[in-house]
């Protein structure tokens, strides 16, 4: 067997593994995908008709429920992301990885298993908290198509960059608890972006830092695909965080999984 087709098969034997784990443990995924949906419902319906006014728009509610799901869909991948960073640290803890690093099977496939059954995940959350947004009434009716695919495109490839963040969260962490608290910057990030008012609005001194971290040019960019905002640099920005992200996660994960252990 080739060494393409041996870590195919071990790669996805360990995607399989990881995806049994969250069927039979879904308590970790239901708590971090409840944060966002109660984000959606408090700011909607607790603080929608005050904060519609300092997006620009006129529309009470229903404008107000428009600008923020761009803002949670992406806040809902870093909330998923958090219980890769977990699972990890528990598979590091536990000794699970040390009984895999003495069996025949191709030494990224572990890691490669978090990564995509993590990706599976976060899509499958974004398109929960999707449907909660539209049932409570976000309409996106000027999106093409394409656009629509083009924003599908973007969470899956922010899923995947923030993933291999968490991955190497969850290797460098002891245990699962301090892999939860390691990982916190995933979830906090988007309050401190664009998410749930406009970057112009901030302090002129913080600015800056909202505008340019990883999430404010991705949501504007989803803005832009889904409700026709102006996208501007945001498009790029929003690929070279990501790009930059996914590799760095990736050399770090993988460098830190090679250690041989101490």
């Amino acid at each position: 067997m080739s060494t393409l087709s041996l870590a195919l098969r071990d790669s996805t034997t360990m995607l399989r593994r990881n995806l049994l784990h969250a069927r039979r443990y879904p308590s970790l995924t239901l708590n971090l995908l409840l944060t966002p949906i109660m984000l959606l419902l408090l700011f909607v319906y607790i603080f929608g008709e005050t904060m519609s006014a300092g997006v620009g728009g006129d529309g009470g509610r229903a404008a107000y429920i428009a600008y923020i799901v761009p803002g949670l869909l992406l806040m809902t991948i870093g909330s998923t992301t958090i219980g890769t960073a977990v699972s990890v640290a528990t598979d590091m803890s536990e000794g699970i990885i040390a009984r895999f690093r003495t069996m025949a099977i191709h030494r990224g496939s572990v890691i490669v298993g978090h990564v995509i059954g993590s990706v599976l995940q976060s899509v499958a959350s974004v398109l929960l908290v999707g449907a909660v947004a539209v049932a409570i009434g976000f309409r996106s009716t000027d999106a093409t198509v394409l656009e629509w695919l083009a924003a599908l495109g973007l969470l899956v490839l922010f899923a995947t960059a923030l993933t291999w963040i968490a991955v190497g969260m969850g290797l460098i962490s002891p245990n699962a608890e301090a892999a939860s608290n390691t990982a916190m910057p995933l979830i906090l990030l988007p309050l401190l972006s664009s998410a749930f008012v406009p970057v112009e609005t901030m302090p002129g001194w913080f600015q800056p830092i909202a505008e340019y971290q990883p999430f404010t040019p991705a949501i504007e960019t989803l803005r832009g695909l889904l409700l026709g905002t102006e996208i501007g640099h945001n498009g790029w920005l929003a690929l070279a965080w990501c790009a930059g992200l996914a590799v760095l996660g990736y050399f770090w994960s993988t460098a830190k999984f090679n250690q041989e252990p101490k």
